[in-house]
């Protein structure tokens, strides 16, 4: 890190309980300095992890921040793998080209290593910045604007056997938690929720609700079980021809297929309503599947988990390929220097084994592109084919890119 004026560095250093409120000041003003509600401090203030928290002082003066919660995420083959989520990164404008974030990235990086997580993944505020120290965008979500007055839904046969009832959001949040953790195996990059994160799903701020209702709630039920929810808020508007109103989608789990019908058909027929609005859905969501006109849908897609392999042996070890893989990497990664050289990965949908070697390599590519194969909704041939990934032996891309991929799109449930 550069010095100040007067010759002193800025000390980076773990976060203390003590500490945290102007940490987190500094991390607020970082994103536009417009304060956050009392409940919302509270609930990050519980969350943090302060062991893994670092902050960057001057003097008495916070002026940079990091964080690294400890997080299981879903990898092809449903293992269950320990990663490092980083969040809270900022520095202050004050501050700026010093090198007070490679110095944070520098440290958090070392310190995921030692905790033995094979992984560090993150959401990007900024997508340019992560890319120099080897995050590469491993998942995208679907957003959606849905003109319910002129698309219709074609529902399973079933669905008229699941009940849909309203239920307040925090009256029913274990019963909505036990849904989600049942989905969480089946699909790579989702995140096993830690005690606390359900909460995270009710936060209710008045300030971020833009005129629409405060949460309200719904569960599909069959046979007396719980089959799914959905958590949505409603925003009226009026014009002079009648109700134009918009139901915002905030949160959809069904463990099967009547049970997503049941809640997307509910949600589509709200009174006083003319649009249905997504937002940061997995690319297969369902309701692709069963609208009778796609084209007023107007989805789009927006980057959003970004993977960054700590230890790439212990990395690609971690997971299944789904069809054969026997493929030398030869990895660049500067900034982590032990995963750089070559490495012979083998496996199937079994298992796999992932060690160093001093063979010829079939396959270069940076770990940036490593991370963004890593889930399975990023093809190493789409990546060869745009310059990102060097085939060194005939036919070995094509190998490694249908062993990569995943019988279900990876998809990032919640932000962090």
């Amino acid at each position: 890190m550069g010095t100040d004026a007067n010759g002193l560095s800025p000390d980076l250093r773990v976060l203390r309980k003590d500490d945290w409120d102007k940490w987190y000041d500094t991390l607020v003003r970082g994103f536009g300095g417009v304060p956050e509600s009392a409940e919302e401090r509270e609930l990050w203030n519980s969350l943090t992890e302060f062991d893994r928290s670092l902050g960057v002082w001057d003097g008495d003066e916070c002026v940079g921040t990091a964080g690294a919660f400890a997080f299981r995420l879903t990898v092809p083959g449903e293992a269950s793998l320990p990663v490092a989520g980083v969040t809270m990164v900022s520095v202050a404008a004050t501050h700026r080209r010093r090198g007070l974030l490679t110095s944070m990235m520098r440290r958090q990086l070392d310190d995921v290593r030692a905790w033995g997580e094979p992984l560090a993944v993150l959401t990007a505020s900024e997508p340019a910045i992560y890319g120099r120290f080897g995050y590469g965008n491993a998942t995208v979500s679907l957003s959606a604007e849905i003109d319910t007055t002129r698309v219709g839904l074609s529902v399973p046969d079933g669905t008229d056997d699941v009940r849909v009832r309203y239920a307040a959001p925090a009256d029913v949040l274990d019963v909505c938690e036990a849904v989600y953790a049942r989905l969480v195996p089946a699909r790579p990059g989702m995140l096993a929720r830690q005690p606390g994160w359900e909460r995270l799903g009710v936060l209710d701020p008045a300030s971020e609700r833009e005129g629409a209702s405060p949460l309200q709630c719904v569960l599909a039920e069959r046979d007396g079980e719980t089959v799914g929810y959905a958590r949505y808020r409603v925003k009226p508007e009026w014009e002079l021809s009648g109700s134009n109103g918009t139901v915002i989608v905030e949160e959809l789990a069904g463990l099967d297929p009547t049970a997503d019908a049941a809640l997307w058909r509910f949600l589509f027929g709200i009174d006083l309503t003319r649009k249905v609005t997504v937002r940061g859905r997995p690319v297969d969501d369902v309701w692709q599947y069963l609208v009778t006109d796609p084209r007023r849908c107007h989805p789009r897609l927006r980057d959003s988990l970004y993977v960054r392999p700590v230890e790439v042996g212990a990395a690609l070890a971690a997971r299944t390929y789904q069809t054969p893989v026997d493929v030398v990497f030869e990895v660049e990664d500067a900034f982590c220097p032990w995963n750089a050289g070559r490495w012979r990965l083998s496996g199937d949908a079994k298992g796999a084994s992932c060690e160093r070697t001093a063979d010829a390599a079939d396959v270069a590519l940076s770990v940036r592109e490593l991370g963004a194969a890593y889930l399975g909704g990023v093809s190493l041939a789409a990546l060869g084919a745009a310059g990102r990934v060097r085939e060194l032996r005939p036919g070995a891309l094509a190998e490694a890119s249908l062993g990569f991929g995943a019988g279900v799109p990876p998809w990032l449930p919640h932000g962090f």
